[in-house]
Parts: C-alpha cells; sequence; structure tokens
C-alpha cells in the first residue's frame, strides 16, 4: 500500500477533522447528555466543531443539555484546539519519551513558523506549561467568586471551564443562556476574563519576547524596553492595543444610550462593559450584554473586530491582528507615496504583504459566500445572518440568538465556516510561505501597467 505523504497543511486539517469527528462520537453517546437520551449527530458534530475550532456558537445550552462527562469531553476538545492538534500530539510524544524525528520536527516548526528546528522539545514543554500556568492562576482567580456562589466542588468546575475556555478564546461557559450577563457589573470577574482572553489571543512568541526584555531589563538595567523587542511584538501589541481602545470608545458612544443594553448602568458599568465588549468582539464569544440589542454602530464594529481577532501563534482565532495591521500599512505606503511598508523603522517585506492581502481577501470571501448562502436556507434578517457569518469564521461565538434555529443546511454551513476560519487562514499563509520540494523557474515576464481606481 502507497504511503500518504501529506503536507503540514493536510496534516493541520486532516487532525483538527478527525479530532471533532472524535468528539461528535463521544459525544453521541447516551452517557454525554443530560437526559440521557444522546444527542443527534449534526448537534453533536456542531458542539465538537465550534468546540476544537474555539468557537462557542452552541445549538444547544452547554449548562442545561450536556451531563458532566459531555461537559469534560467539551473542555478536553476546547483544550485540544486552543493548543493545536500538532502542539497537542507532540506533547504527547515527548511526554511518554517517544523521541521526535525530524520529520516531526519540521511539522512544528511549520505550524510556528520556526526559522530552526533547534529547541522543538522545549518550546513545546514552554508552550504547554505557560498555557496551564495561566488557566491555573485563572480558575483561582475565578474560585474567589464561584465557590461562595456555588460551593467547592461546583465553584470549582466552573472556575476550571471557564478559565481554559477564556485562555482558549472559546466563548463556552457553564452559566447559561445569558453567559457572564449577571457579572457586568463585577469588576473582578470581569478584569480576570479580560485577562485570559487578551493572553491567550496575544501569541506565545510574544509573551516570551515580553519576558526576555523584562530580564534583561533588570539584569542591564536597560531603559529601552519596548525598542527592543522584535518588530512581531510590536505590532502585534500596537495593533492589539488601538482596538481595544477604539473598541471600547465606539461602543460606549453607540451603546451608552441604549436603554437595552448600557443604557441602565451607571458610568463606570457603562465603561466597564464596552470595554468586555470590546476584547469579546475579538474572538472571545462571552457577552455581559444582549448581543441582539447592540445598535447599527456597534455591530459595524462587531463585523471588524470579529474578523481580525487575535495575533499568530495563539489561541484566537480570525485573520489575525499582523494580517490587518500589514494591509494598513500597505495601503498608508500607498497614500504616501512609498515603495514598500514601513513601521517602527524597518521595512516589511513584499511577501509578507501579500500573504496578508491573501489571507484577508479569502476571509472577507467566506464571510461573503457564507452570508449569501444563508439567505437561501435561512429566514433571519440579514444583519444577524452577516453576524453570525462573521462570528464563525473569526471563531468568535457570539451570536444575536439565531444559532439554534439554524436549519440543518445553515448549520452545516456554519460548521463548514467554523472549520475553515480556524485552519484557513493558517494554511493558507503557510501554503504561500512554504514552498518544499517544489521547482519553479526564476522568469522574468514582461511587465505591463493596468488601471486601478
Amino acid at each position: 500500500m502507497k504511503r500518504l505523504n501529506l503536507t503540514t497543511t493536510q496534516i493541520i486539517a486532516v487532525g483538527f477533522a478527525l479530532a471533532i469527528l472524535a468528539g461528535a462520537f463521544l459525544l453521541m453517546l447516551p452517557s454525554a447528555s443530560a437526559d440521557g437520551q444522546g444527542t443527534g449527530f449534526l448537534d453533536a458534530l456542531f458542539t465538537s466543531t465550534t468546540s476544537v475550532c474555539v468557537t462557542g456558537l452552541t445549538t444547544v445550552t452547554t449548562a442545561f443539555h450536556w451531563s458532566l462527562f459531555g461537559k469534560i469531553v467539551i473542555l478536553c476538545l476546547i483544550q485540544l484546539g486552543g493548543l493545536g492538534v500538532i502542539t497537542v500530539t507532540m506533547l504527547v510524544f515527548v511526554i511518554v519519551g517517544r523521541r521526535m524525528t525530524i520529520k516531526d520536527r519540521m511539522l512544528v516548526q511549520d505550524t510556528y513558523n520556526l526559522s530552526g528546528l533547534g529547541g522543538i522539545s522545549s518550546l513545546l514543554k514552554k508552550v504547554a506549561f505557560g498555557t496551564f500556568l495561566v488557566e491555573g492562576i485563572g480558575a483561582v482567580c475565578y474560585a474567589f467568586v464561584f465557590v461562595p456562589e456555588f460551593g467547592l466542588a461546583e465553584g470549582i468546575w466552573q472556575s476550571v471551564f471557564l478559565a481554559v475556555s477564556a485562555f482558549c478564546n472559546a466563548g463556552i461557559d457553564l452559566l447559561g443562556e445569558a453567559s457572564l450577563s449577571p457579572y457586568a457589573a463585577n469588576v473582578w470577574l470581569n478584569a480576570v476574563t479580560m485577562a485570559l482572553i487578551i493572553l491567550g489571543g496575544l501569541g506565545f512568541f510574544v509573551w516570551w519576547d515580553i519576558l526576555g526584555g523584562i530580564k534583561r531589563e533588570q539584569k542591564n538595567r536597560e531603559t529601552r524596553f519596548f525598542q527592543r523587542l522584535t518588530l512581531h511584538t510590536k505590532v502585534v501589541l500596537a495593533a492589539t492595543g488601538l482596538m481595544l481602545v477604539i473598541g471600547t470608545l465606539l461602543i460606549f458612544l453607540f451603546e451608552h444610550k441604549n436603554p437595552e443594553t448600557l443604557g441602565a448602568m451607571s458610568p463606570g458599568e457603562q465603561w466597564l462593559a464596552a470595554l468586555f465588549q470590546s476584547v469579546t468582539f475579538r474572538t472571545a464569544g462571552f457577552f455581559s450584554v444582549p448581543q441582539g440589542s447592540l445598535s447599527a454602530g456597534s455591530l459595524m464594529v462587531s463585523y471588524v473586530w470579529m474578523l481580525v481577532g487575535g495575533s499568530p501563534a495563539g489561541t484566537a482565532g480570525g485573520i489575525k491582528t499582523t494580517t490587518f495591521a500589514l494591509v494598513i500599512l500597505s495601503v498608508w505606503s500607498v497614500i504616501r507615496g512609498r515603495e514598500s511598508s514601513q513601521v517602527f523603522g524597518r521595512r516589511i517585506s513584499e511577501k509578507n504583504v501579500r500573504t496578508a492581502l491573501a489571507v484577508l481577501a479569502i476571509g472577507i470571501s467566506a464571510v461573503f459566500a457564507g452570508t449569501m448562502i444563508l439567505c437561501i436556507t435561512e429566514s433571519f434578517p440579514l444583519d444577524s445572518l452577516l453576524f453570525e457569518t462573521v462570528s464563525a469564521v473569526g471563531t468568535v461565538g457570539l451570536s444575536r440568538g439565531i444559532t439554534g434555529a439554524l436549519s440543518q443546511a445553515g448549520k452545516c454551513v456554519i460548521i463548514t465556516l467554523m472549520f475553515m476560519g480556524r485552519i484557513g487562514p493558517i494554511t493558507l499563509a503557510m501554503a504561500i510561505a512554504a514552498r518544499r520540494g517544489k521547482r519553479t523557474a526564476n522568469i522574468q515576464l514582461p511587465e505591463e501597467r493596468i488601471l486601478i481606481g
């Protein structure tokens, strides 16, 4: 039998697909549902997909439909999806003492877009340690709220589940259909949740770069902390900070007089809820105000923020902050009449810019195609269908309350979009950047101009 010679992108896609199917079959078991009657294949597949793809859209209420076994399966799927199938598989190899082959190392190298094969085992251990440490701290912080409310055992379980889900940007909780709305004024719980979401969305390489900068500053007493960071980290921090600030201001302006969202809150609570909404728009999926009551202005913000998502090498989805930043910088360079895109005193390679434009184009195309299909299969308003589609492609998980009422065809569309959203931008970027084993003739074709604008 001929051995399959899959590329890295194919292995990632197949790995996610197999994990989703395995999760779906586990969730179909009678023991996985609270009533012991089992769950239909489509709803089980939808739940498994939204968990592995760390999205958060659900067709059934997680808190009430699933048994303890079902919730544990969902938690494991979220953790698997947040870390990535390749990372988890290789971590298992490291734990059991299996020696990683060159092909294994190349797989991890492609997954994290590394420049070399050295230190792969150490990298995986750092990823796992950092993940579980942050999730553990998050769970302890949540326990101060949930243990007094639910009791010791249930409070700890709620804390662990929410910490993992928040860090992985999954947006799934066990609190019921209201999500975090009952805690809209709880500063502690909101702060912990936003911290976990942002840390998960920044990406592991940003973590290590910042920690390395702090160590250098303490050791050498340097004062140029930001200047010493890599260009990637600078772009991620700048893009993330700007989106959070701008999103908060816009949401406050659009919603502070809306009695169904922020209007009934005190000024302090309004700013807290606006900040939380700006954070959760970027692939988190939790909500503290009703999403179906958002104004048209906030919906416009949501479409952009959800599509952009988090940053590379993290747990968030979307086309990524760096992609969006490179596109904006490219446009700005054209307006300024520059030959290349520049930022923080560095020139960005044209290859990076082309890749960013391709990822953005694919993301917008997926949103457009998915919305068009849903317009055929569903009878909901366009704004709700577009919101649902962008949420799926960006693996956000926010909904205007229509997910459970979608037709079977509509659910299949959302499942496909969630899968594409989780692996699409990654595999597209890798497919463009990695061309091993292919010979391309260095032929310069005649150049000719096309009228634009």
